[in-house]
């Protein structure tokens, strides 16, 4: 099963690892906007220079610079067949721009898949993860706020993409197995609609 996805869910949902064991699965490539920041960063490129520029100071890359970065890596061969998106489109400006690369690419997008999971579950699986791995800024004040701002900024994002009957959303509690065999389904339903 080949298909365009994007991944959304707050932060702790296990978007990441979802995206990429579903990937494995698929056999198509998980595009992380994270991961391209620091690829053309890695390598010098110009746009991975600008993209520094901003990071480097403390700043968010400005969603031109992500838009230029996310259309060139959807321009090349392995993403011709699928790929899972995993950190973008994550604001109402990202998913025009996304519209326009995938049409100027002549390819749609299959679906949206949300993993959701409630808040305090978030709170409780980030408080055990910053302690395993000893993590000190992420204090139960800061994963509420990374919460709150992702209610506010991606609600609207997930609104149109499930006016469009784009979006599948799929629970995101229990194991990892356990969320990927939902997931598998889930989408498997979706796309033989």
């Amino acid at each position: 099963m080949k298909a365009r996805l994007i991944m959304v869910g707050p932060p702790g949902a296990g978007k990441g690892t979802q995206a990429k064991v579903l990937a494995e699965k698929l056999g198509i490539p998980t595009i992380s906007t994270g991961s391209i920041f620091r690829s053309h960063i890695s390598q010098g490129t110009e746009l991975g220079q600008l993209a520094a520029s901003y990071i480097d100071g403390g700043n968010l890359v400005p969603d031109e610079v992500t838009d230029a970065l996310v259309r060139d890596r959807l321009s090349q061969d392995d993403v011709r067949d699928g790929f899972i998106l995993d950190g973008y489109p994550r604001n109402v400006h990202q998913v025009s721009a996304l519209d326009q690369i995938l049409s100027d690419l002549e390819v749609s997008l299959d679906g949206v898949v949300k993993l959701d999971i409630p808040d305090e579950a978030i709170v409780g699986r980030l408080l055990k993860r910053a302690q395993i791995e000893n993590r000190a800024d992420d204090t139960e004040d800061v994963i509420r706020h990374r919460i709150e701002v992702y209610h506010q900024e991606t609600a609207p994002l997930i609104d149109i993409y499930q006016e469009r009957g784009q979006l599948l959303q799929v629970d995101g509690t229990g194991t990892i197995d356990e969320v990927l065999q939902r997931l598998v389904q889930s989408l498997q339903d979706f796309l033989t609609r």
